[in-house]
């Protein structure tokens, strides 16, 4: 089967202020366009559709309209992230066109989606999806909680239903791999059950794996200082491929078959193939560098799992440039005058109506610093007591700031006020 795996979407997300829902429009239609030329058969999104709990409207439109052209072609399996509203995204999912698939209620992450090619005129074996949204330990520890932790009290020993469960630990790896045995389960009751039948088994989880590279724009999901699952979670229980979501940079994520033996998958009899998608855009200045794209994946008869990299279409680059103002508005910003941008003006002085004038030079710059070349001088903190001048207190803070003192009309500006300020003082 062929597979699209895609997340982070972040429908709604502004960039430092600037509207990104036309850009991301325009990935969904290439996201479209490649599940039509590719031949695909299941499209998975792993997590953070929209970028928060209540979307704008015209977000909700955007996604409704992109999962019914999706629909056309192929499955759609979706979960939500930490940003998405498990409710929200979910609402009417039982109302949905069949082939679409909003999996977002904890107790079904042991019940996978069975995706059938031949639903659609394939050929090809079905695949089992499992759908895990993403998992809040506060929320869920109780929900996931099943008997199988070491500090569970034994059965025969508990008064009542209630009584037979302890919650989860308050982590990320605990409520994960409590997950990962209802959906390991599963796995080996279906195997036994037809045990000529080779089914393949993909698991779409929304978390912070250890090993993964994070970035600036991924809101932190800390809880009780536990934030991080360990990729071992997803070995052993006969999984081909782990769509992962979260991180906004495209990665790959090696899975220990046995931690014991310290093995590590390859996909398929060697084991288990896991890899972050990344988002479709870059969302902040620490991604600027990262190639964003949409995995690809071919599951094979045997489960092997292949994947391949297409590229996302880039609306406009981040980019970063640093210089004096002179350099800036010369040679040194050609280059740069159509990308979204952080300036670094390095004059030693904060030259005269700086801002304004790097947005002439360059109109999508985002953010705009004085950071002077001098070395970084040791920070000298005095105390302001009332015996002070307070002229000479202002003098010295515009040449804190500027990196130096206020030119004769600004320090006469600044006598003036002060005196204005002083005699408002003494006719009060």
């Amino acid at each position: 089967m062929r597979i699209l795996h895609t997340s982070d979407w972040h429908l709604g997300r502004t960039l430092h202020g600037v509207d990104l829902l036309g850009h991301q429009a325009a990935y969904l239609d290439h996201l479209v366009e490649v599940v039509r030329a590719e031949g695909v058969e299941a499209v998975l999104v792993a997590g953070d559709v929209y970028d928060r709990a209540i979307p704008p409207v015209d977000a909700v439109t955007l996604l409704s309209d992109t999962v019914a052209r999706l629909a056309e072609h192929a499955d759609v399996v979706l979960t939500p992230g930490n940003h998405d509203s498990a409710i929200r995204l979910g609402f009417g999912a039982s109302l949905m066109r069949p082939g679409v698939h909003f999996r977002t209620r904890v107790p079904d992450v042991g019940a996978p989606v069975i995706l059938d090619p031949a639903s659609r005129g394939g050929s090809g074996g079905q695949v089992a999806v499992y759908a895990v949204p993403y998992l809040d330990p506060d929320g869920v520890r109780w929900e996931l909680a099943d008997g199988c932790c070491e500090d569970a009290p034994d059965a025969s020993e508990a008064p009542g239903p209630a009584a037979e469960r302890r919650p989860l630990p308050r982590s990320h790896e605990a409520v994960t791999a409590a997950a990962m045995r209802r959906i390991g389960a599963d796995v080996a009751a279906r195997r036994e059950s037809a045990p000529g039948d080779r089914l393949r088994n993909v698991v779409m989880a929304h978390a912070f794996v250890v090993g993964g590279q994070a970035s600036e724009s991924e809101r932190d999901i800390r809880v009780g200082g536990v934030d991080s699952v360990p990729a071992g979670v997803f070995g052993g229980v006969g999984v081909d491929y782990v769509a992962l979501g979260h991180l906004h940079g495209p990665q790959k994520v090696t899975v220990p078959t046995d931690v014991s033996r310290g093995t590590t998958g390859q996909g398929g009899a060697g084991g288990t193939v896991a890899r972050y998608s990344g988002s479709p855009l870059a969302y902040s200045f620490s991604e600027m560098h990262q190639k964003k794209s949409t995995v690809l994946l071919d599951l094979d008869a045997s489960g092997e799992a292949r994947t391949e990299l297409v590229p996302a279409p880039v609306p406009r680059r981040l980019a970063e440039v640093s210089g004096t103002l002179d350099e800036l508005l010369g040679e040194a910003g050609d280059a740069h005058t159509d990308d979204w941008l952080r300036v670094f003006v390095t004059d030693d002085s904060r030259p005269t109506e700086m801002y304004a004038r790097i947005r002439t030079r360059f109109p999508h710059a985002l953010q705009v610093q004085h950071r002077p070349a001098r070395g970084t001088e040791r920070e000298v903190v005095s105390v302001v007591g009332s015996g002070r001048d307070p002229l000479e207190v202002t003098h010295e803070f515009v040449q804190h700031v500027t990196g130096s003192g206020p030119r004769t009309s600004e320090a006469a500006a600044l006598r003036t006020a002060l005196e204005r300020a002083l005699a408002s003082e003494r006719s009060a």
